[in-house]
């Protein structure tokens, strides 16, 4: 195994194990960065990795520590077995990933850099896993797609002065109204080959309602009572349609003076094949707000969905009913944003598949208070990626 440290300064690291070189190399790849965690929110130090009830609870457990250490643990029980897959196996854990990689210090630079050093057929990454319900697994997940994530501030300007004298054009108060016709607009449904494939093969696994609006939502044309019904999910919600909403708020310089700027943050994750420029021009209309500018913030990186490719889908159906008997392979778009889209960007195509099975209450805990994965998750999902990495890489 050789190991590469092509820019220890900024917190990347990639890593290979040789192979004989008759197939192109697979790319594992994880972040090594996490969301920021508050002591005080937390049952446990958040940055402590303890032990606690069956799980395994720390900032990062699921997002992305666990898929980092599985892929350097297996790559180093690759060495000691002598094993010799057909393929490099190319393990890169990078940073940044939660801050979209703004400063080029990540997967950014990795790519301007070291392409050589993660050219791969493909990559393993986060961004699907095992779905329990009740202890059962009923899905395994394959991210193939993600929405755009794209920021805006809305921002509203006056004179202000002081507060003994309100006016009636408070900056604030216009940009709560504009804000609260947004909080009750939904984008329009939009559904594409990999949110149909999703809700096609969800359908069975649902309770008789839900599966039946599932199936009304893809028909042609679609039920709009079926789709409002799978809107008040907000999981489903997700997938079905564009998202903005409002996260961060500030405004007003006194407690004794009006204020002279009020601004929001607004989040959008945009469904692949709308623009930002459609999102911003919608936004526009709804806050319907002359006085609230819309600026977007961050820039659109749209990625083309990676086809399911035999090898790699036939490996995942294949081991997925040795280690989770009934459950269903499905074709994925994430909501949320990974180093995926940058890769696929890239040319490498990438499958966001981790292995780790967790029910809806723990996968709600990923980015909030007292992240946590089930100790038999772990060292399930940690044996699973060994096996399917073997697979995919061939060899003796």
């Amino acid at each position: 195994m050789h190991a590469f440290l092509p820019a220890p300064h900024k917190g990347d690291l990639v890593a290979r194990l040789r192979g004989t070189g008759k197939r192109k190399p697979i790319l594992l790849v994880a972040h090594l960065d996490v969301v920021p965690a508050n002591r005080e929110d937390w049952s446990t130090d958040p940055f402590k990795l303890t032990e606690k009830d069956g799980y395994f609870q720390a900032r990062g457990a699921d997002d992305d520590k666990y898929m980092a250490s599985s892929f350097i643990t297996n790559l180093i029980r690759y060495r000691k077995e002598s094993f010799k897959p057909d393929r490099d196996i190319i393990v890169a854990l990078e940073t940044d990933e939660e801050i979209f990689d703004v400063d080029g210090l990540g997967i950014h630079w990795l790519i301007k850099n070291h392409r050589d050093l993660i050219d791969a057929e493909y990559a393993l990454n986060e961004g699907g896993g095992v779905t329990l319900i009740d202890g059962k697994p009923v899905k395994v997940s394959v991210q193939v797609a993600e929405k755009i994530p794209v920021s805006f501030e809305l921002a509203v300007k006056n004179p202000g002065g002081h507060s003994a004298v309100p006016r009636k054009d408070n900056a604030i108060y216009r940009l709560a109204e504009g804000l609260s016709r947004l909080g009750k607009f939904d984008f329009p449904l939009h559904l594409t080959d990999t949110t149909r494939t999703y809700f096609e093969r969800s359908a069975p696994l649902e309770k008789e309602a839900t599966a039946a609006d599932m199936r009304a939502a893809i028909a042609t044309p679609p039920d709009p009572a079926a789709i409002g019904r799978l809107s008040a999910i907000p999981s489903y919600n997700a997938t079905l349609r564009t998202t903005c909403v409002a996260t961060m708020l500030q405004a007003g310089q006194a407690i004794n003076a009006l204020p002279q700027l009020a601004s929001a943050k607004v989040n959008c994750r945009i469904i692949p094949g709308e623009t930002a420029d459609e999102v911003k021009a919608t936004l526009t209309r709804v806050l319907a707000d002359d006085q609230i500018t819309v600026t977007q913030i961050d820039p659109a990186v749209p990625s083309d969905p990676s086809a399911l490719n035999e090898e790699v889908g036939g490996a995942i159906e294949k081991l997925s009913k040795q280690f989770w008997p009934g459950s269903v392979v499905i074709p994925l778009m994430s909501a949320g944003a990974t180093d995926g889209s940058f890769l696929r960007n890239a040319g490498i195509p990438t499958y966001g598949h981790s292995g780790m099975a967790l029910d809806n209450s723990d996968a709600a805990r990923i980015h909030g208070r007292d992240e946590r994965v089930p100790m038999k998750s772990f060292y399930e999902g940690n044996e699973y990626l060994y096996r399917l990495v073997k697979m995919l890489s061939g060899g003796s």
